[in-house]
């Protein structure tokens, strides 16, 4: 895992200093503290950030040349076929100076071209730069686990693997008040948007080309429509998937440092902790409890599941003051605004997990896969016609009159039982955003004062179950679980690795009927079925619990002062013209009336968006 940044001259040399580029791989240096290195020439400039994993030694270090010269790149990821792929290679007569699967890349792509990607299994930005031709190839992994950025005009591309390494060349960085929408909306801007009108996210599965002072974006890869429906029995698919899934987690433990799991004790980690112990007898896992909210503290499932496996188990129990004490860190290290708040949690786990191992396995994108979320057994409720249906779409006044809170049952219930009321009135596609979503269109127009509210995915059908987790696929996982993992993890030099992004695990899932995944009781439930006799009952008959933090007891006590003094009051975009003042005023009240539900939320979107702003735009 690494960090890529460069420059790429579409008509002209390069006349500016090496200054910018030493700049842009300086923001990257947490990805890759082990090594910092650049080249350029008249055409093109690129820079890395080394974090090693695979042949540690010198020789692997970035960027790498072809034994010619000719061709140079910058890879960010893993490919965990690249021995497979080498041997290929030598067949034909090339021969390797190190053991890392980045040459493998490099040779790949001289031999098979651009059709090397359809040879990768793993995940991946890079950069190759044919200094010959004057032409580059860039491209981002088939789900988006890693982020690649970039910004382009008719005299270069401009690339990073976060936005604030494209923020060290001096570009144009007016706000795109569109994707300012999108990020109350959702908490998240969807790419291919970015908070800058000058920037953009390559999506999943797309790259880029630069040839003849052209550039190009292609689809290089889609699994949906191009998958067909599986005639497999369920007891088939059980079988399939685990061996897809142990095939998987095998391969991800290629490293030549240390490496364990993430283990929370829910299924997907538990799982994927179980397939590891397998192949690694003291295998290390990790997860975190929280004295302080008995809540969201999960940590004895975790800790019954490795005593079940065997593994080495650490706990880190997290007070509130610990939470509080790297919330600093946290902000500032997000590339744009960003208001998933479990990634304060994820970035304390990767911190205390790093002083263990280098890398780590996670249950990240089952959830999308296997339909595991609340949003899903809703989102097949709502396609059922039926009384309980129509009595739900119809009691609106009562749960909208109920109490509204993340942080305790009733609460939750009534939160719950109000977004359905909503959701059950709407049409597939409308029905989706708006469970996908926390800020409703109405307060997001009056807030920004812009009632242009881009729909991300609204060319998708919506014909049947599995639309909805394709929808996931492109909109939740790519955009919110994959970056803030990537993020958190990267901002403390840990590689996170997903075993249940396995391209053909999620091929062969996706053409599996919907009543293997989920039904009126069960949700994830072949997956759950497949390994039952594997773990503990206690994995499976818990209920799902949200990765959260105590977000309201901070802003009534450690975070009041800020966010009278500069959120809700003298607030930067406020001036700027971007938020309307009078909505500020009114989210403050309701939140300091306790009417928390979303509003805390809506917060935590504040507070994330004005320490960007000032950080980067004052």
């Amino acid at each position: 895992m690494c960090g890529i940044t460069g420059y790429i001259s579409i008509n002209k040399p390069i006349t500016h200093s090496d200054g910018y580029l030493k700049a842009a791989v300086s923001t990257l240096n947490k990805r890759g503290p082990d090594h910092i290195d650049f080249y350029r020439d008249k055409n093109c400039e690129l820079g890395h950030a080394r974090l090693s994993i695979i042949d540690t030694s010198p020789e692997a270090n970035q960027p790498m040349k072809d034994k010619s010269g000719r061709y140079i790149i910058i890879f960010n990821g893993e490919i965990y076929n690249f021995k497979e792929i080498k041997n290929n290679l030598l067949e034909k007569g090339y021969q390797f100076s190190t053991q890392s699967d980045t040459e493998v890349v490099l040779y790949s792509y001289i031999e098979y071209g651009e059709k090397c990607i359809e040879k990768f299994n793993g995940f991946f930005g890079f950069c190759i730069y044919d200094s010959q031709d004057n032409s580059s190839f860039l491209a981002r992994d088939r789900y988006g686990i890693k982020q690649l950025y970039y910004s382009t005009n008719n005299e270069h591309l401009i690339f990073g693997s976060e936005l604030k390494a494209l923020l060290a060349y001096p570009i144009d960085k007016t706000i795109d008040t569109d994707s300012l929408n999108m990020f109350f909306r959702y908490n998240y801007i969807p790419a291919p948007y970015s908070i800058l009108k000058s920037c953009k996210k390559l999506l999943p599965g797309e790259c880029i080309k630069v040839k003849n002072n052209k550039i190009t974006i292609e689809k290089y890869y889609e699994y949906y429509n191009n998958t067909a429906p599986s005639t497999d029995s369920y007891e088939d698919a059980q079988i399939k998937i685990k061996e897809l899934l142990y095939s998987s987690v095998e391969s991800r433990m290629v490293s030549d440092v240390p490496l364990g799991t993430f283990l929370s004790g829910g299924v997907d980690s538990s799982i994927i902790s179980l397939i590891a112990s397998k192949f690694k007898k003291d295998l290390n896992t990790f997860s975190i409890g929280f004295p302080d909210e008995p809540l969201f503290d999960e940590s004895s499932y975790a800790e019954e599941v490795a005593k079940h496996i065997g593994s080495k188990h650490h706990t880190f129990q997290l007070t509130n003051n610990t939470l509080y004490q790297h919330l600093e860190d946290i902000l500032d290290y997000m590339d744009e605004p960003f208001a998933d708040s479990s990634a304060i949690n994820v970035f304390l786990l990767s911190k205390r997990t790093k002083e263990h191992v280098t890398v780590s396995l996670s249950g990240d994108g089952a959830d999308e896969l296997f339909s595991g979320y609340n949003k899903h057994a809703a989102l097949l409720f709502a396609d059922q016609q039926n009384f309980q249906n129509f009595l739900i779409k119809n009691m609106g006044m009562i749960f909208n009159n109920m109490p509204s809170s993340r942080n305790s049952k009733i609460g939750n219930l009534g939160r719950k039982l109000s977004k359905l009321n909503t959701g059950l009135k709407l049409n597939p596609l409308a029905r989706y955003e708006e469970w996908a979503s926390f800020m409703n269109k109405k307060d997001v127009s009056t807030l920004t004062q812009n009632k242009k509210i881009i729909n991300p995915i609204k060319e998708l059908n919506f014909n049947n179950f599995n639309d909805y987790l394709y929808a996931d696929f492109n909109l939740v996982l790519a955009n919110d679980m994959l970056k803030k993992v990537d993020l958190m993890s990267m901002a403390n030099s840990l590689e996170v690795r997903t075993p249940f992004l396995d391209h053909q695990l999620v091929e062969y899932v996706f053409s599996l009927p919907t009543a293997y995944k989920i039904d009126s009781s069960t949700r994830k439930k072949i997956l759950k079925d497949t390994f039952r006799k594997d773990l503990p009952e206690i994995v499976f008959e818990r209920k799902k619990h949200g990765f959260e933090v105590p977000l309201e007891k901070w802003f009534q006590n450690e975070l009041s002062s800020y966010l009278k003094d500069k959120v809700f009051n003298n607030n930067p975009m406020v001036k700027e013209g971007f938020i309307d003042q009078s909505q500020l005023s009114k989210i403050e009240f309701s939140l300091n009336k306790g009417n928390s539900g979303d509003t805390v939320l809506n917060t935590w979107a504040l507070i994330t968006l004005d320490n960007w702003f000032r950080k980067n735009l004052i």
